[in-house]
């Protein structure tokens, strides 16, 4: 095995003088922020999904119109079509404001302690189970990819 192979790279080693209970407590905020993340995306499957209903009603206010259900093509054009998902807010709101006043905040605090407590560097709690639980010589057990390896 090459040396390139042998350890975590500098990036994903424990700096000198930093315990065990801040790498701990260091995971479990990156593993909160990654569910932030995942909440985040749901958030914008929710925008996606209720702006494509919405345009999908325009089909059905035109059908119903065309099946002669003009009094039903007017109530959801005027009832559903276009509506607030929360009152004064469409969806691409929800998410600018979700952005502004949790994401944003939230990865920079992240940020900023992984920064301050650990010399910004990544991932160390992973890093450590990686090489805790990696088998030493196996070739699908390496460190980190061998030159020309993604």
């Amino acid at each position: 095995m090459s040396a390139h192979q042998d350890g975590p790279d500098h990036r994903h080693r424990r700096p000198e003088g930093v315990d065990d209970k801040t790498v701990e407590a260091l995971g479990s905020l990156s593993k909160a922020l990654e569910a932030t993340e995942r909440a985040r995306g749901r958030l914008y499957d929710f925008h996606q999904l209720t702006g494509g209903a919405d345009l999908e009603l325009d089909r059905t206010v035109r059908l119903l119109r065309e099946a002669g259900h003009t009094e039903w093509a007017d109530r959801v054009e005027t009832e559903i079509l276009g509506r607030n998902v929360i009152p004064g807010h469409w969806t691409f709101q929800i998410v600018e404001a979700y952005d502004r006043t949790y994401y944003r905040p939230f990865q920079e605090l992240e940020r900023g302690a992984v920064d301050e407590l650990a010399e910004g560097r990544d991932h160390l709690y992973e890093a450590e189970m990686k090489e805790a639980r990696r088998t030493a010589g196996h070739p699908h057990h390496t460190a980190r990819p061998g030159p020309g390896e993604t």
